[in-house]
């Protein structure tokens, strides 16, 4: 599973975010350094296992397939509203090709925002629902590109180095700003529209997941479609 961790007080409270696969295909979260008011996208898991029947799965991580030279944005379409993401396509080429690839293939419809931290961040990516879900491969970071985590940031999930997958998040507070004492999440976007959107999905009332985290929506909040747009 992925997850995000914020320190409070110079403490390291772990707040798990859950985005990305391991090598086996788990999704990992992200952990808070030793800092204070620092928070962490970090997922160690277990081997995923078999998806549902339909979960989309793939061999290896796609191809080269957009043109960096053109600006691509993306519209997430939920159960709550729209957002758009501009997307990095010229500092996180890889991150950003292999997030346009699963969008187009529709690997994200229907799937939930399965992790909410109202001050951080809000997780979705993973067709298991569970933070230890992906799309069957891994791929390397893309870290230190020039960006910063910030409220609006969208950034890789993983379970360590160059384990990403399908698992992202979306800061939805001030919280995230204590990721930059510990960058391991490959920053690939940022929204400039809907930003109310993500805060109202970030306030959404939230139950105990099965690792006793108190993250879990109490009614799913979904995607319904991601339209990629290419200038």
């Amino acid at each position: 599973m992925k997850r995000l961790f914020p320190a409070i007080l110079a403490c390291v409270t772990a707040i798990a975010l859950v985005t990305g696969c391991s090598s086996s295909s788990e999704e990992g979260q992200p952990t808070p350094p030793p800092a204070p008011i620092a928070k962490e996208p970090v997922s160690k898991e277990p081997a995923q296992p078999p998806g549902p029947t339909g979960e989309k799965k793939y061999d290896k991580a796609p191809e080269m397939q957009i043109d960096k030279n053109k600006d691509y944005q993306a519209t997430i379409s939920t159960s709550m509203g729209d957002f758009t993401i501009d997307l990095y396509e010229k500092d996180a080429p890889i991150t950003v090709n292999n997030f346009v690839f699963l969008a187009k293939d529709k690997f994200y419809d229907n799937l939930t925002f399965h992790r909410v931290l109202k001050d951080f961040m809000i997780q979705t990516g993973d067709p298991l629902g569970t933070g230890i879900g992906g799309p069957g491969y891994n791929f390397e970071d893309e870290l230190n590109n020039g960006h910063k985590y910030e409220v609006g940031v969208v950034a890789m999930a993983n379970a360590g180095a160059n384990t990403n997958g399908s698992q992202f998040f979306i800061g939805s507070g001030k919280d995230v700003e204590g990721l930059e004492f510990s960058p391991n999440y490959t920053i690939f976007g940022k929204v400039t529209e809907g930003l109310d959107v993500v805060q109202k999905i970030a306030a959404v009332p939230v139950k105990p997941n099965s690792q006793g985290e108190k993250s879990a929506p109490e009614q799913p909040v979904t995607i319904k479609t991601i339209t990629i747009i290419e200038k």
